[in-house]
């Protein structure tokens, strides 16, 4: 079920009301049905009710940042290491090595 809010009027004042429907058209019938035919002033539309985590979602989801977290961390150790490889094998090639004459 989704929440629907809607402007009705009771007796003569106008309150923002949330109703849970399945459809558009279940929660007019539902906001008819409770508050009167004319009562309804403006349409219901879906509204997003964030509903604070509980303690173990909150778990996994702090856990799931910190495997993220290491991961990324692994990854760009991993590209310093073969950066640092790369850049010493570069280093010993551009050496100029002196080979000396050997006489025979």
């Amino acid at each position: 079920m989704k929440n629907y809010i809607a402007s009705v009027r009771i007796n003569g004042s106008t309150v923002k009301t949330i109703v849970p429907a399945d459809s558009y058209t279940h929660a007019k019938l539902l906001l008819q049905y409770l508050y009167g035919m004319n009562s309804i002033v403006a349409t219901p539309v879906i509204t997003e009710t964030n509903q604070p985590p509980t303690p173990e979602q909150q778990r996994i989801d702090s856990l799931t940042a910190a495997k993220e977290k290491a991961s990324a961390n692994l990854a760009a150790e991993r590209k310093r290491q073969q950066i640092a490889r790369a850049q010493k094998a570069m280093a010993a090639a551009s050496q100029i090595k002196v080979i000396a004459p050997t006489l025979q």
